[in-house]
């Protein structure tokens, strides 16, 4: 319980630092949460409704398959909604350009939010160290105010200060650390749509070919 006491008063005393450290922790907890829950599946529910669109389009039939992506719910649906309304009458080159422009503005809304992580992940070290050079310089001006040497004098204006450099620390541990998974995780993603993107291209333009569209 001292202790708890002693962290919450050093938290306290380092207020110029503290307080904005743990705003930015606060921010940056709330996007981790919601890009956990943003993020959640997308790839295997592409590659899904890809194998179930593919023998639609083979077999011709695109209203269907229309059908089967009309609500757009999800990053998958969009691009292959888009893709397969244009493959009736676009050729493949034209196509998969489609396919890049699509697949990029979806990118843009999945990777929305992270860039406060990468912020975060390199200011708050900064933000910590600027709390700790201010918190001993304090510390050894009330030192010289006081007109008495030793370690022991500025020991515990010193611990208050180091407490800034340490929620920095781990304020930027946890952004980077999650600014890196969530951009894995775009990119892959990005790939899987990529790839089930180009399978429905071809199959559209089997089945356009063999049915007369």
């Amino acid at each position: 319980m001292q202790s708890q006491f002693s962290i919450l008063a050093m938290i306290q005393q380092g207020y110029y630092a503290t307080y904005p450290l743990l705003f930015i922790s606060v921010v940056c907890l709330a996007i981790i949460f919601e890009r956990l829950w943003a993020l959640r599946g997308i790839g295997p529910r592409a590659a899904k409704s890809a194998d179930a669109l593919i023998p639609q389009l083979r077999a011709g039939k695109f209203n269907e398959a229309l059908q089967a992506t009309q609500a757009r719910s999800n990053p998958s649906e969009r691009v292959y909604h888009t893709l397969i309304s244009a493959s009736q009458t676009l050729d493949r080159e034209h196509l998969v350009e489609l396919d890049e422009e699509r697949r990029y503005q979806e990118s843009l809304e999945l990777k929305r939010y992270i860039w406060v992580l990468a912020t975060a992940g390199a200011s708050a070290p900064f933000i910590g160290l600027f709390g700790t050079v201010v918190g001993i310089l304090v510390a050894f001006q009330s030192m010289a105010i006081m007109g008495t040497g030793g370690f022991s004098v500025v020991a515990a204006g010193i611990s208050e200060a180091l407490i800034s450099t340490a929620l920095g620390l781990a304020v930027a541990i946890v952004a980077v650390i999650f600014y890196n998974y969530f951009s894995v995780k775009v990119e892959n993603i990005n790939a899987i749509l990529h790839i089930n993107a180009d399978r429905l291209i071809d199959a559209a333009l089997q089945g356009r070919q063999s049915h007369g569209h």
